[in-house]
């Protein structure tokens, strides 16, 4: 069997499910037009959720870069002062496996 690879793929078909949690019955009419849904439909975040859109709100408005560590690294380099540490690096690459969870 082949198929042919084309550059856009099929709109995706999402079923929503019956209004209002009816379903017609198999030779019903279904002429009449559908009733939208009550309007006491509500949402609840839970506390994980409203913490991770007060951090996206925060990360929003904050600079992508801090230019003056930027400035304070770039000095340090051109004046032979910024030092590696081999021991610190690995330290912070296994806390990321760690919260990767590796």
């Amino acid at each position: 069997m082949s198929q042919k690879i084309e550059g856009t793929p099929p709109p995706v078909v999402r079923s929503t499910g019956p209004v209002g949690g009816r379903v017609a019955a198999a030779g019903a009419d279904r002429s009449a037009p559908v009733e939208a849904s009550q309007a006491g439909d509500s949402l609840r975040l839970t506390g994980q959720a409203t913490s991770l859109q007060a951090l996206q709100r925060e990360l929003s408005v904050a600079p992508a870069i801090d230019q003056a560590r930027v400035a304070q690294v770039r000095q340090a380099l051109e004046s032979g002062t910024y030092r590696v540490d081999p021991g610190k690096i690995a330290e912070r690459m296994l806390d990321l496996d760690k919260q990767l969870g590796g």
